[in-house]
């Protein structure tokens, strides 16, 4: 399931409406006449939905031996419940609400644009606040998800480091959006991200579960 939803998350995302996102008028007019937007935040909240339900079928699997890692468990399936209501808020934010107002700025008279793109402008920075805090909050889910792996006997420890890495890149994601939105550096972070999340991921399919130590 981890792989499934991380697969689907990137493609889905490749349907997004593209281009310089901190150019507002740019990006915001092409938001207008994106007619697939609403499909492509709906499968990307599909594909995280997927994505979190894996870590929390992971965290079942571990065999976990003490009290400490089982509240660490425990911890680590909270924070992903709250990662993925914070990322449906999120997708509220940005597949509904910025659209419905960058398609009523398009279509207002000349006279009402100022008004309807300061309106837009301000759901945006919205946006960039719900994207910092979920990407927060991912990040801090997989640092708990590395460090109750790396606490098991059944995985290999790389696994559980690259998994971490992975959460520092979201750690990373999450400063920078609210602090410039989405920049250069969000676009290298976010696929920093996807590519250590696939590492990590693609090598815990392929390589089996053992017993002893790494």
């Amino acid at each position: 399931m981890l792989l499934v939803g991380q697969i689907l998350y990137i493609v889905v995302t490749q349907f997004h409406a593209s281009g310089n996102a901190n150019d507002h008028h740019a990006i915001f007019a092409e938001y207008a006449g994106n007619g697939i937007w609403a499909a492509v935040h709906v499968g990307q909240f599909a594909s995280m939905a997927i994505l979190l339900a894996g870590l929390l079928v992971l965290s079942l699997a571990l065999d976990v031996q003490t009290e400490a890692s089982r509240l660490l468990g425990r911890c680590s399936a909270a924070a992903a419940v709250a990662t993925l209501a914070l990322y449906g808020v999120l997708q509220a934010v940005d597949g509904v609400a910025l659209k419905q107002a960058v398609n009523a700025w398009a279509s207002a008279p000349d006279a009402e644009k100022a008004t309807r793109f300061a309106s837009a402008e301000a759901i945006r920075w919205v946006e960039w606040g719900m994207r910092s805090y979920q990407d927060f909050m991912l990040g801090l889910t997989l640092l708990l998800f590395a460090t109750s792996m790396a606490r098991t006997v059944c995985v290999p420890r790389t696994i559980a480091y690259l998994m971490g890495l992975s959460g520092l890149a979201y750690l990373l994601q999450g400063w920078v959006a609210g602090s410039e939105g989405f920049s250069p550096i969000q676009s290298v972070a976010i696929v920093l991200a996807w590519t250590l999340s696939l590492a990590w991921m693609i090598w815990l399919v392929v390589v089996p579960w053992r017993t002893q130590d790494f």
